[in-house]
């Protein structure tokens, strides 16, 4: 009963997975009514859930079943054929649509079961840009010209999963010493993106758009911007190889800093 977008990795892509899988998603779901609700009430509810709301994760689940808040950011397209419910939900990842359809049953005192899923979206991957096994398939079957330029369609560079992930772009004077597990200090900071919030999760790339390493914020986007000195992000997973960019650092005691620039 559940369909949709499934975002695979492969070789050195794979130490990505857990960040880009934080990133949201969106889902077309068919619920079912266990009596009959009026559709103006049914609507009004819906619109109830649209927001912060608290879940906690049904019996058949493969996380911890404790409460915990997550965010819808929006319920969309919903249209009523009697008992059936479809509607189109925006939301945090983590979120439980099954369980999403039982709360909006308990609310309007009648029951409810989600009947059909499937996921549309997740993160920066869309229905209408994936492939199926199928494709797959056939690239498995495909003669050495047609397979490369499957395979370019297919299998799709690692830092394409990060469009809606918080970025800092560095000089490439530090990428060796981030390579090599440095944390990232101010100096090296090129350019950074929007929404980045202390202690949250960040990607590291290249001047080129590579992806370096996913990291920690240890400041905000507006504390890079104002501070000269101090560390900017704390180094959680490398990804780059060590040797791709030649070694621009120096150490001082035990401890790696990125040098600045001269």
């Amino acid at each position: 009963m559940v369909t949709g977008v499934l975002p695979l990795a492969l070789e050195e892509a794979t130490k990505t997975i857990q960040s880009f899988l934080l990133t949201g998603k969106e889902y077309v779901c068919v619920m079912t009514l266990h009596e009959d609700v009026d559709e103006n009430r049914l609507r009004n509810t819906i619109d109830e859930f649209v927001g912060d709301i608290y879940q906690k994760p049904p019996v058949r689940a493969a996380v911890k079943r404790e409460v915990r808040k997550r965010r819808i950011y929006s319920i969309s397209d919903v249209e009523v054929q009697g008992r059936q419910v479809l509607f189109r939900a925006s939301c945090q990842a983590g979120t439980y649509i099954r369980k999403l359809a039982y709360d909006m049953g308990e609310v309007l005192e009648v029951g409810a079961h989600m009947r059909e899923l499937r996921r549309v979206r997740a993160g920066a991957f869309n229905e209408d840009e994936s492939f199926t096994l199928y494709d797959v398939l056939k690239l498995s079957q495909a003669g050495p010209e047609e397979r490369e330029d499957l395979t370019r369609r297919i299998v799709r560079p690692m830092e394409t999963a990060f469009e809606f992930v918080p970025k800092i772009t560095i000089r490439d004077s530090a990428v060796s010493a981030i390579c090599h597990g440095a944390d990232l200090a101010v100096p090296g900071v090129v350019r950074l993106g929007d929404g980045i919030r202390q202690s949250g999760s960040i990607a590291i790339f290249t001047l080129k758009g590579e992806l370096v390493a996913l990291s920690r914020a240890l400041m905000s986007s507006e504390q890079i911007m104002k501070e000269e000195r101090g560390l900017a992000a704390k180094t959680v997973r490398v990804v780059m190889p060590v040797d791709t960019y030649p070694r621009m650092w120096r150490t001082k005691t035990s401890r790696v800093e990125v040098a600045p620039p001269s």
